[in-house]
């Protein structure tokens, strides 16, 4: 079964205002599923959805077999699921420690050891400890943002647009990362406008256009289609 899912699923920003339009999703434990498509297709507001940012006004959204459509997102937190936006996702004034100690507000007992493992597994970030978030490199950035979730010990990871913004060589250094988050154990859902390259490295993919489903299956095949390819991939 799977660990995160979405059942007709109608959410959107107002009264009157549908983005998702009876949306179904699947994320199995472990796996890395990649979320493409059209802008305004919905894709953030998914994510928004599994966080609890975003409600759902009808549908059903389960976490390990848990209905969570009514919970905040401290609650789905708590629970594992870690979201990491595309926008000020970092506190920039403040130090990379600091920021991982705001990341690890949930469990105060446990931050300084889970931040000597974040510096083991980010070494990057173990150098540039003491300097302000403002100061790295927009794929430092980007890291840390991911840092400060994972300080949840989260089993979902939630990742809107992570290479917006960033050279090749950046983008090319974050999805690694993000294989190597997702090769501890963490499932992934990854948000992407560089549709290719989220599903080189997804199992999984899920195409969006106008708040449904138009595709889903395995991201290779459905990247090598060139239909899917023409029409929403810009290949």
């Amino acid at each position: 079964m799977g660990i995160l899912r979405a059942k007709s699923v109608i959410a959107g920003y107002g009264a009157h205002d549908e983005i998702l339009r009876g949306i179904d999703f699947d994320l199995e434990p472990g796996e890395i599923v990649a979320v493409v498509g059209p802008n305004g297709a919905g894709k953030s507001t998914l994510l928004k959805a599994f966080a609890g940012i975003v409600r759902a006004r009808s549908g059903d959204l389960r976490y390990d077999e848990r209905d969570v459509s009514g919970l905040a997102p401290r609650e789905l937190a708590a629970l594992g699921v870690a979201y990491v936006p595309q926008e000020r996702n970092v506190f920039p004034t403040m130090t990379v420690d600091e920021n991982l100690e705001m990341g690890g507000y949930l469990a105060p007992g446990e931050r300084r050891a889970r931040a000597a493992g974040v510096f083991e597994r980010f070494p990057v970030l173990a150098e540039r400890r003491r300097h302000a978030a403002r100061t790295l490199s927009g794929g430092q950035r980007q890291i840390l943002a991911m840092a400060m979730a994972l300080m949840v010990e989260p089993r979902v990871l939630l990742l809107d647009e992570p290479s917006a913004g960033l050279a090749p060589l950046a983008a090319e250094t974050l999805f690694s990362t993000i294989v190597q988050i997702n090769a501890e154990g963490v499932a992934i859902v990854l948000v992407e406008q560089n549709a290719l390259d989220a599903m080189a490295i997804a199992r999984r993919a899920y195409l969006l256009v106008d708040g449904r489903t138009a595709r889903t299956g395995d991201a290779r095949e459905l990247a090598a289609d060139p239909d899917v390819r023409r029409a929403f991939l810009g290949a």
